[in-house]
């Protein structure tokens, strides 16, 4: 469909998307009334009759979710660049599979993501909840009420509500050319996906994270309906949707830490940056809600930190939406969005949910039945407790060292964050480890109400001897090589190995013995043991992480400003410069620069194959850079990695220099004489003696005076040059010879004094002799415990998710 005053724009679609982002908010306000009056009805006949119309209200909305969805993945998949969000997220290069990652790249398609797993999920619970359908339905309607609002784009008087990704590039900017009947002509390209996102695993990782962040709702819903009824049947069909909440957050979670692991820089999979903490910290307290619940069912205790810790865990999702989308973590954060003006909304999404919660439980509180007698400390539920109660004040450090940027912008202090805040979180958060690996480790051979504490003995004496042998050959054929940060920091870390094989030996080991193997049973003992296998692959790789690139050539691009506190390129020293087809010594491998290869999307990528000096094994990595787009300058790197069984090499490239280019340094002529030295500026050079007619392949006739030159760098590596002159009747001309590594072309000009022995030589620096890349080379051993333990992790929560729906 064309507007009849600008030729070619594709308007039908972005009004078919309009409407359906109008008709998204109506529903969703028509279902969040119809089970608000169904879930308050007095008479079943009543209830049913509302039950019926928010259903079919609720179907609707859920529709024109998807419908939206399909709608703006369209304009984005035939390259509208009228559409704003088109122009800015995507361009005529991408593959399929990124078109994807343009959706969630901006806020308004991570929006519609996040409300499109609402209606899915939403659709599924009008099937399965049953009694607490109209209460948990509520929620979510009203939820979906809050998302619909974030892109429907409609002005208040002077006050927008929400940013539409179906507005047109000419509504939202005033560029000249837009102005133009035929703009959509020129529109040739957009701006493109940001480099950062361009890899497989932002393809597949915000679907999931998002889903996790979306399903945190229904345990929230649960406890809500429970809050306002003043009922508590619904914590036990609860845990089932907390178990399969803490499942999917949790993948989602490390799946950006593998995103993080082979697209970012920093050398590792994990930074504590503050928008991978605001994903983190609600799946610690969803984590201790599922603890608290499980101990209520048993019990009946716990039941008020249930309520508190599955609430929070939704409030915290959206406190965490607040600080990546308002922009506040821009300076502290490489995930965070920018401010596209929707503070206010963001902040009112946010208290129209905490507000109400928590005045409504704290005048429930009173009223929450408890149990008189307190747990025995021989108890599951007192130590269950306590391992919740340890990982909420493990998610409220995080959150508060996290939410430092907030609290200056309110109260505006100026609080600086740590000069180190890896180290700031990970001096309180082995600790944590600590105590959570041993309670997985020993909680499960107690027994709930009292354990007998002969049989609680018996079962413990095996667990512990096989952790002490598997711990003791860690220590003597792995190691521990991290030393940064003190003795008593390395004995945690001693400790924290420990713990985590304690915390796979117990499960192991109560799940053969104790359960006899049952599946229906070893959800939280598989749980348990994947837990073990990520604080186990955390400790042994970060512990034993080795730097391999340290420079050994003495000629280093790199330039690193001392008041930058995060750099890629880290200390120059371990950064390791190779020049194009030269092998380079690197510690255990020689590692040669081989050639450029670039593919459709314009990365250059290095090859560079690495040969094992033990064994001769070899193999090829492959980092490549990309132009940073966005208005950044420079470039990205991706690294690459060779996967084995025990251990990864990690590879990326700190700096490149591409020296195609025509060369213009003069040569410096230098008298010399045979036993004499001269000094270039990473070394000297040594004449050591002059052939005349040295062995070699010469037309007859030709005459040749070749020097002898031993060049040493300052780091004691030693070359030779040999440079000569060739005579052939009257006519003289000159030989050159390079030494690549120093950047250094040498030449004979000629003899000055053939008594006295003197020469003279040209000596040229220049670095135009080849191509040359700086890179950093890491060595992780055993990080595929980490990855091996999310995976068993993982299927512990969906085995318990499973076997309780089931039942």
């Amino acid at each position: 469909m064309q507007s009849t005053q600008f030729i070619g724009e594709h308007l039908l679609p972005g009004q078919i998307g309009y409407f359906l982002s109008i008709l998204s908010f109506v529903a969703s306000l028509v279902a969040t009334f119809s089970f608000a009056k169904a879930f308050y009805a007095k008479e079943l006949v009543v209830e049913a009759s509302w039950k019926k119309l928010a259903r079919t209200a609720f179907v609707i909305e859920a529709f024109t979710v998807i419908g939206s969805f399909l709608v703006l993945f369209y304009v984005i998949y035939n390259h509208l660049f009228e559409y704003k969000y088109v122009y800015t997220h995507s361009d005529n290069n991408l593959p399929f599979e990124y078109l994807l990652a343009c959706f969630w790249e901006g806020q308004e398609g991570s929006f519609l993501l996040w409300s499109f797993w609402h209606a899915v999920l939403g659709l599924i619970l009008i099937k399965k909840a049953k009694a607490h359908e109209a209460g948990v339905m509520m929620v979510i309607s009203f939820a979906q009420v809050m998302l619909a609002s974030m892109v429907i784009g409609l002005y208040v008087f002077d006050f927008k509500i929400g940013s539409s990704p179906f507005i047109l590039l000419r509504h939202e900017m005033n560029w000249p050319i837009l102005s133009r009947p035929d703009y959509v002509q020129l529109l040739k390209d957009g701006t493109g996906l940001n480099t950062l996102l361009q890899n497989y695993w932002m393809v597949i990782h915000p679907p999931i994270l998002f889903l996790g962040f979306a399903s945190t709702i229904v345990p929230f819903a649960f406890a809500v309906a429970g809050l306002l009824k003043k009922q508590q049947d619904w914590v036990k069909p609860a845990i089932p949707w907390a178990n399969f909440s803490a499942g999917i957050l949790g993948l989602g979670i490390m799946m950006g830490a593998a995103w993080a692991y082979e697209s970012l820089t920093f050398g590792g999979y994990w930074a504590w940056d503050p928008v991978e903490n605001a994903s983190l910290v609600p799946w610690l307290t969803l984590v201790a809600g599922i603890h608290t619940a499980m101990i209520y069912n048993k019990t009946g205790a716990s039941l008020k930190a249930t309520y508190l810790f599955l609430g929070i865990s939704f409030l915290l999702i959206v406190y965490s939406t607040f600080l990546t989308k308002s922009g506040v973590l821009g300076d502290t954060s490489v995930h965070a969005f920018t401010d596209i003006g929707m503070n206010g909304q963001l902040l009112f999404f946010l208290f129209i949910f905490v507000i109400p919660f928590f005045v409504l439980y704290f005048v429930r509180y009173k009223n929450m039945p408890e149990p008189v007698k307190e747990d025995a400390i021989d108890s599951r539920e007192f130590w269950m407790l306590i391992g919740s109660l340890v990982l909420v004040l493990s998610a409220v450090v995080i959150i508060l060292k996290t939410s430092t940027p907030v609290f200056n912008k309110i109260f505006g202090t100026q609080i600086a964050p740590p000069e180190d805040p890896e180290f700031a979180h990970n001096q309180v958060q082995i600790f944590v480890a600590i105590i959570i690996g041993t309670l997985t480790a020993i909680g499960q051979f107690l027994k709930f109400k009292t354990t007998p504490m002969a049989y609680f003995k018996k079962q413990l004496i095996w667990p512990l001897i096989i952790t002490a042998i598997i711990s003791t050959i860690i220590f003597v054929f792995v190691g521990v090589a991290y030393d940064d940060k003190g003795a008593g920091f390395l004995g945690a870390i001693y400790i924290a190995i420990v713990a985590s094989v304690f915390a796979i030996v117990g499960n192991i080991s109560y799940w053969s013995v104790v359960l006899k193997g049952k599946l229906k049973s070893a959800s939280a003992s598989v749980g348990h043991i994947g837990f073990g296998l990520v604080l186990a692959g955390i400790f042994i790789s970060s512990a034993n992480k080795t730097t391999l690139s340290y420079n050994t050539t003495g000629i280093s691009p790199l330039r690193v400003d001392s008041t930058q506190k995060k750099s890629p390129v880290g200390d120059p020293r371990e950064n390791l410069t190779l020049f194009e087809t030269i092998e380079t010594d690197m510690g255990k491998y020689n590692v040669t620069y081989l050639r450029d290869t670039f593919d459709a999307l314009g990365k250059r990528y290095f090859e560079l194959n690495f040969k094992e000096k033990k064994t001769g094994e070899t193999f090829k990595l492959y980092p490549d850079v990309l132009k940073n787009n966005k208005g950044m300058e420079g470039f990205s790197a991706n690294p690459s990695s060779k996967h084995y069984i025990h251990k990864d090499i990690f590879v990326y490239v700190t700096s490149f220099q591409d020296h195609t280019e025509e060369d213009t340094t003069r040569f410096t002529p230098v008298k010399i004489a045979v036993g004499d030295s001269i000094f270039y500026s990473n070394g000297y050079i040594k004449l050591e003696k002059v052939n005349v007619n040295p062995p070699g392949d010469r037309p007859a006739g030709v005459n040749e005076l070749r020097l002898q030159l031993n060049v040493v760098s300052k780091e004691g590596l030693k070359y030779v040059a040999e440079p000569g002159i060739l005579l052939e009747g009257l006519n003289l001309s000159s030989k050159l010879d390079t030494v690549k590594a120093q950047n250094l072309v040498l030449s004979f000009n000629k003899v000055i004094d053939q008594e006295k022995g003197i020469l003279e030589i040209g000596v040229k620096e220049s670095t135009s002799l080849t191509n040359l890349i700086t890179l950093k080379v890491y060595e992780f051993p055993w990080i595929n415990l980490l990855w091996l333990g999310v995976i068993v992790t993982t299927i512990g929560f969906m085995m318990g998710a499973y076997y309780r729906f089931k039942k």
